[in-house]
């Protein structure tokens, strides 16, 4: 059976606050963890369509996030 891995690394003030912010949406084949300058998320699958979907949705809910953490930064 196919691995399918894909890794979405993004940059931020404040990494751990947007990592914070983004880990409890995360499904189970999805890892997020802030680094030194941002944020890096895992997504597995064995399907390649859930992959796609799974990182539409992370994206949507990282803009979220991501304006949170400003907001709150003020």
């Amino acid at each position: 059976m196919m691995q399918v891995e894909g890794v979405i690394m993004t940059a931020h003030r404040n990494p751990s606050c947007v990592a914070q912010a983004i880990i409890p949406d995360n499904l189970s084949s999805m890892r997020t963890v802030a680094t030194e300058n941002g944020v890096k998320t895992t997504i597995t699958s064995t399907r390649l369509r859930s992959v796609i979907a799974s990182v539409d949705d992370y994206l949507t809910n990282l803009a979220i996030a991501e304006e949170t953490c400003q907001y709150a930064s003020r």
